[in-house]
């Protein structure tokens, strides 16, 4: 592991959750893709499958950033373990519903209440903040952990669609459940690098959303989310048409292996000018990716173009994590990182049925003109909001906060 990285791990704790983070994080990667290829084998359906897929996203949308908000206040553990228990039963329901064709309400209502799954993506890197808020080792940790996110989005679909398509249909989605229990409560088990909580009165009036420049991001990144969904399931289809479905984990996998070698790279430099211009380069980057996918026939061809697409994910995301500590209040800092996955997941939400219904309608081919649309709006309410995260962010208290709560672990 090269320095930058390697320094990372000298404080203590950092392993372990930095682990945890990991297990807990497969189920990103897993669930949606895992769903779509369980009901895709039972029924036959793409709406369906795809429309079920949106619906967790969506729910994950409108819950999370209140589980969020409650672990601003609450703390980590306090709350991260109710919140993943209501998960985890509601999934416990949608694999008999789906197993034993039970009404397509179930579905949807099961899929409802998976959407409390926490975004554990925010909770490590909120770990990572109380520990190297305000110095160089930061970026460092972020492109850490966007590799991380990419490793899991390499490994994820792999596993989920291999074991969906070769042992059971069920068995992706149910694996996915055992990673989230597995990484939630071996994740808040670790008290001593868990971020102090913010009472109440900390907090002020509404949401962290207020922020401008974090509308900017959330917007543009349900765009970007929009992407990532349709990418998922129109892959899956692309590649049973040619009668190699498994093949699709494959191909999904070098996408995110494009990011995660991007990822690894970026967290070795030192990029210098302003964060919110490389934010919007990458951007225009990822919109522009899109572009050969539309003119791929073969899977050869796909996994080259999406390897190539994969390349500006990385940098961009953890430029985005920047600028979110940047802007954001440290007592809503987790909030606010997971209002940025709230923004994917409505977009992924879309993403995922709106592509199924094309494909439904036109084949697997036409279903990649959804990420080109959907890159194209990206470029344009990045353009648009640029101004609003070039304006110098008000003061935070980040950094006093994040020295404050190291003294408090200190004198403990």
């Amino acid at each position: 592991m090269p320095s930058p990285y390697r320094a990372l791990f000298t404080a203590p704790g950092t392993k372990g959750f930095a682990a945890a983070g990991f297990v807990g994080r497969m189920p990103l990667s897993m669930m949606g893709i895992g769903v779509v290829t369980m009901i895709s084998q039972l029924t036959g359906r793409y709406g369906l499958a795809g429309a079920l897929s949106a619906t967790i996203a969506l729910a994950a949308a409108v819950l999370g950033p209140q589980v969020s908000r409650l672990v601003d206040r609450h703390g980590q553990r306090r709350v991260l373990r109710p919140a993943t228990l209501v998960a985890l039963a509601s999934g416990a329901v949608l694999l008999p519903a789906a197993h034993y064709g039970w009404p397509d309400w179930v579905l949807f209502a099961a899929c409802l209440g998976m959407g409390c799954v926490p975004s554990l993506g925010a909770m490590v890197r909120a770990r990572w903040a109380a520990l190297y808020g305000g110095t160089p080792r930061l970026h460092t940790a972020y492109s850490f952990e966007s590799v991380v996110d990419e490793v899991c989005f390499i490994f994820g679909p792999i596993i989920s669609i291999g074991l969906s398509t070769v042992w059971f249909p069920e068995a992706g989605p149910l694996l996915a459940g055992c990673f989230l229990a597995a990484g939630v409560f071996w994740l808040t088990a670790q008290r001593a690098t868990e971020p102090v909580p913010h009472p109440r009165g900390q907090h002020g009036r509404g949401s962290a959303l207020a922020s401008r420049p974090l509308q900017v991001l959330v917007v543009t990144f349900a765009a970007t989310g929009t992407i990532f969904g349709a990418i998922d399931v129109v892959t899956v289809a692309f590649a049973e048409e040619r009668g190699h479905k498994a093949a699709a984990s494959v191909v999904l996998a070098l996408y995110a292996a494009g990011s995660c070698a991007a990822g690894m790279v970026f967290g070795l430099l030192r990029p210098a000018g302003p964060p919110e211009r490389r934010w919007l380069l990458g951007v225009c980057a990822m919109a522009v990716s899109m572009i050969p996918l539309l003119l791929v026939g073969n899977l050869p061809l796909l996994a080259v173009a999406l390897f190539v697409a994969g390349l500006s994910i990385a940098p961009t995301m953890i430029t985005t994590m920047s600028l979110i500590e940047q802007h954001v209040p440290r007592a809503r800092l987790t909030e606010g990182m997971t209002w940025v996955s709230t923004g994917l997941a409505v977009g992924v939400a879309l993403g995922s049925s709106v592509s199924g219904w094309v494909i439904d309608a036109a084949g697997a081919r036409a279903g990649y003109a959804v990420p080109a649309v959907a890159g194209a709006v990206a470029v344009v309410v990045g353009f648009l909001g640029f101004r609003r995260l070039k304006r110098p962010a008000p003061h935070q208290g980040g950094i006093v906060e994040q020295h404050s709560e190291r003294e408090e672990r200190h004198v403990a």
